[in-house]
């Protein structure tokens, strides 16, 4: 079973394409080769990552997995999220100048601009980097309130003024996609006036104010004073512009999940390993039950969130104007993947304790690192808020649609750059949930698991939030973590049945549906206590609390699975 999790020494995903494999197995080899000392000094002594973006031009990464078919090349959602995995696994630093040259992108490709199409396509070939401009230090991410201003500079074109904050590879980006609004056009707040333009890093009317982090990161400041902006330079005007800032962070967010899952498996292999070597009080620390129960909780975990991500991709891969799915299964990737992976870090740093703090380790930077996921692009409230728009559809009206497929093809995944208008979410209609849930019928915690998710169905129809009980975001966001496990629950079993079912594969399931029955009944305790809850959700709550079933001795089979994967894997010195 450790094909389940990223190995560097055997890693080989055969269902990509050759080029794909190669520049993955490169990757990993560059990392490897520089070994975890040299990877732990220049994360310590916060070094600016060039020699790995150099290598990244040699190879043309991004250009091969980042320009989409319009220019040439292939966006592939599934080898996209494959190559941030394994940055990630590396370190934060590296998958988050990928990240953010995604996110710099988004408005570029959505763009009908032609001009700056072709120089993007060009600076990836040259192996540049982007960033994306939108944050601003007063107002964060709120778009409606942007102090970055174009004026008219008399002629064809703009004068740009304005400050933007949190902006990664501002110190270094090719293109700058920057939003910001045009002064004297009517509709101000309606979004008339509204603009995406692109700037350039190096030039003399940009200045790069300083590095908001202390990191080998570059999460810049930057002003433009009186910058040019010809109408080669923008990408979207009106309502367009906003359109393309929510569909990018639509198209950058799915990837945070799958930094979550590469941080957490070289940390799961590290602390495994550790505890396996150890011995305390004349026992060999894997022994000791409480150090069983927390590695493969952990494990169980980290298993859930690779099996969802993976079913995932074929949503997002699939999507088209009749098949909105992804909108929701996208946000619950960023914000309940992401926040899996701190509970499995906190898991194992429970086991090796103090040797997580040791500088060099891998461990000491997954368990800040980890910590940074949930909060990029949209806060897990602001995507819990988005993923409620979609339960009244998803729960009580499920309607007959095409059976998604696996899609490891190499189809460019044009879509996401014709996403569209981003109203209309309470109109995306989805298939009936139960049936993943009836394959896996006679799977003990699968079975008690769906007890308490038909509890759900029961909840919202008779004991639903009042009027307001709407307006109360703290009451709707402990719904909002039921409705979720519901959700998760039924990408991971498609997943399964996809991967194809065995022994050690339902041992696995099973555990893990143990786990989401313990959240559950946590969650519906938490609802219980909300200082708005009713009687009736009271008592529902009460009713819903479950003990996982136990006693079929497949706890223990998926235990040796976890001991297998001691030493399976470590870093080179």
């Amino acid at each position: 079973m450790t094909d389940l999790l990223l190995n560097p020494g055997t890693y080989d995903p055969t269902d990509l394409d050759p080029e794909a494999r190669r520049l993955l197995r490169a990757t990993i080899e560059w990392f490897e080769a520089r070994g975890k000392t040299e990877l732990k000094r220049v994360r310590h002594e916060r070094e600016w990552y060039g020699d790995f973006l150099e290598f990244m031009a040699s190879e043309k990464a991004f250009a091969t997995f980042l320009t989409p078919g319009s220019q040439g090349g292939r966006w592939d959602t599934a080898r996209i999220c494959a190559f941030g995995e394994v940055l990630a696994f590396y370190g934060l630093g590296y998958w988050y100048a990928w990240q953010v040259t995604i996110l710099g992108l988004g408005p570029v490709w959505q763009s009908d601009n032609e001009q700056a199409r072709s120089r993007a396509a060009q600076i990836l070939r040259d192996g540049g980097v982007f960033a994306f401009g939108l944050s601003e230090k007063a107002h964060g991410a709120d778009i409606y309130t942007t102090d970055m201003v174009l004026t008219s500079d008399g002629k064809k074109g703009f004068r740009a003024n304005g400050s933007k904050y949190y902006i990664g590879n501002g110190n270094v980006a090719g293109m700058v996609s920057v939003f910001g609004r045009i002064a004297d056009v009517e509709g101000r707040h309606t979004g008339e006036d509204y603009v995406f333009f692109a700037v350039d890093s190096q030039h003399p009317s940009y200045e790069l104010v300083k590095n908001v982090v202390s990191s080998q990161m570059y999460v810049s400041e930057f002003s433009l004073h009186d910058y040019p902006v010809a109408a080669a330079d923008v990408l979207h005007t009106g309502p367009a512009a906003f359109d393309a800032a929510l569909n990018t962070v639509n198209i950058g967010k799915f990837n945070l999940g799958f930094a979550s899952i590469g941080i957490c498996e070289h940390a799961f292999y590290e602390a495994i390993t550790h505890a396996d070597n150890r011995v305390l009080y004349g026992m060999r620390v894997t022994d000791f039950p409480h150090v069983r129960q927390g590695l493969t909780d952990a494990y169980a975990r980290l298993i859930a969130m690779k099996l969802f991500g993976e079913r995932a991709i074929d949503y997002v891969r699939s999507a088209s104007p009749d098949d909105r799915r992804y909108l929701l299964f996208n946000p619950v990737m960023k914000m309940k993947v992401t926040t899996e992976g701190e509970r499995v870090i906190d898991a194992l740093w429970d086991v090796v304790a103090a040797k997580g703090f040791e500088k060099d380790t891998y461990f000491e930077q997954a368990a800040m690192d980890i910590r940074a996921l949930p909060k990029l692009e949209g806060t897990v409230h602001v995507n819990m808020a988005l993923v409620l728009k979609f339960l009244p559809s998803y729960l009580l009206n499920p309607t007959t649609l095409p059976e998604v497929p696996r899609r490891r093809d190499t189809a460019d995944d044009a879509f996401l750059f014709h996403q569209g208008p981003t109203r209309g979410l309470g109109k995306v209609r989805f298939a009936d949930w139960r049936t993943s849930y009836d394959v896996f019928a006679d799977v003990p915690n699968v079975a008690v698991f769906r007890e308490q998710a038909e509890g759900l169905v029961e909840l919202v129809t008779n004991a639903g939030p009042d009027a307001d009980q709407a307006k109360d975001l703290d009451m709707l966001l402990a719904l909002g973590e039921l409705f979720t496990l519901v959700v998760y629950g039924q990408l991971i079993l498609e997943q399964v049945l996809l991967t194809g079912m065995d022994t050690d594969l339902t041992d696995l399931v099973d555990r893990i549906f143990d786990v989401l029955v313990r959240d559950f009944s946590r969650y519906a305790v938490d609802l219980h206590g909300k200082a708005s809850s009713t009687k009736a959700q009271q008592l529902w709550a009460l009713e819903h609390v479950r003990k996982p079933a136990a006693g079929t001795g497949r706890s223990d089979r998926v235990w040796h699975q976890v001991r297998d994967l001691a030493s399976a894997y470590e870093m080179r010195p």
